[in-house]
């Protein structure tokens, strides 16, 4: 990509999507196009032409996405499914109708089969079926992943697709009801930290600071609340067994992968996608244990194990981003750090 290339980043205030946008600055690129969802509702065809008719954007990174843990994707499976396919064919079609010379669509480890061999290669998408608690987002993913093969087959257009396994770092969602599981720990062990301390006046301010849903009454007592999220003076009850493997990537990283990708590589040298990753997984139990230090956490830790766990193990091939001459810099213990520090500064 040019310096001075007009680059539009979907999905620019999520997780994923301000990490690349600073990542693009820092490295120097001047004409970064960013649009709000109230500014552009990716959703709404008419809408999306008319911006890259104005735009022109030469290339596009589409981090845009409706996402969130086990919780959200079984209770809002419709809008799942429909959202992000809607999204992608709505980016796709006009990123080849105006002529982007790369879009690189960034989708996720679900895509895979619930029990893929360990660990899964790209060419494991489609051969066994999906785990259900996130059917709807991986089936969207999939299509978008399908949208951006075939537009290159019968038009010739260089749409790319990076699938990244679980991410977490700053500006993650830390929304208890949507959450994925690493954000999710994080803010449930510093709040049970807090209860140790009886810091009620700071456990309020928390709870204020994003919604957690569940209804909760800020009026009643501290406590009360934060027993219905499984958080009592005593311990933390986790969510699910804790046994299942999950490997995290921090997101610095992978916007760091996804510059790579976009300055040095095609759709013809990458294929239909690639999976970036670290290629190394840990225990829920583990990963549980390692925020509960970092966080400071003195209580007990209790896993639910009548609550659903998911895929047993997911760990990503990553052979061929290796190959390509890119791998992750960022230790979990290192990212764990940065993101706790970045949500104490949101407090």
């Amino acid at each position: 990509m040019e310096k001075n290339a007009k680059i539009y980043v979907a999905g620019h205030r999520g997780l994923v999507g301000s990490s690349v946008v600073r990542k693009l600055q820092n490295d120097g690129y001047a004409k970064v196009i960013t649009k709000t969802s109230k500014e552009l509702d990716l959703r709404r065809q008419t809408d999306v032409e008319v911006f890259f008719e104005r735009e022109r954007p030469e290339y596009v990174i589409l981090a845009a996405a409706k996402v969130g843990g086990i919780l959200a994707n079984s209770t809002y499976t419709a809008e799942f499914i429909y959202d992000n396919i809607i999204i992608a064919a709505n980016v796709v079609q006009s990123a080849y109708r105006y002529g982007v010379k790369k879009l690189l669509n960034l989708g996720s480890s679900c895509i895979y089969p619930k029990f893929a061999p360990q660990p899964i290669k790209e060419e494991h998408l489609l051969t066994g079926v999906l785990e259900p608690t996130n059917e709807p987002y991986a089936v969207a993913k999939i299509a978008a992943i399908k949208l951006c093969r075939y537009y290159n087959e019968q038009y010739g257009t260089n749409f790319i697709s990076g699938m990244p396994t679980n991410l977490y770092g700053p500006h993650d969602n830390f929304n208890l009801e949507t959450a994925h599981v690493l954000p999710s720990l994080v803010r449930k062990f510093h709040l049970a930290k807090l209860l140790i301390q009886k810091k009620y006046d700071e456990i309020k301010k928390d709870l204020n600071m994003t919604a957690v849903g569940f209804n909760l009454n800020l009026n009643l007592d501290p406590a009360h609340l934060l027993e219905k999220l499984g958080i009592t003076t005593e311990y933390l009850m986790l969510w699910g067994s804790g046994e299942p493997y999950r490997e995290f990537l921090y997101v610095d990283d992978l916007a760091d992968a996804c510059i790579f990708l976009m300055e040095r590589y095609n759709y013809k040298e990458i294929g239909e996608c690639v999976n970036v990753g670290t290629g190394e997984d840990v225990k829920i139990k583990e990963l549980a244990s390692l925020i509960q230090k970092i966080v400071k956490y003195e209580g007990a830790i209790k896993h639910d194990a009548s609550k659903p766990d998911g895929t047993p193990k997911k760990l990503l091939d990553v052979s061929r981003l290796k190959s390509l001459g890119w791998q992750s810099k960022t230790s979990l213990k290192e990212g764990l750090r940065n993101t706790y520090d970045w949500y104490l500064s949101r407090l």
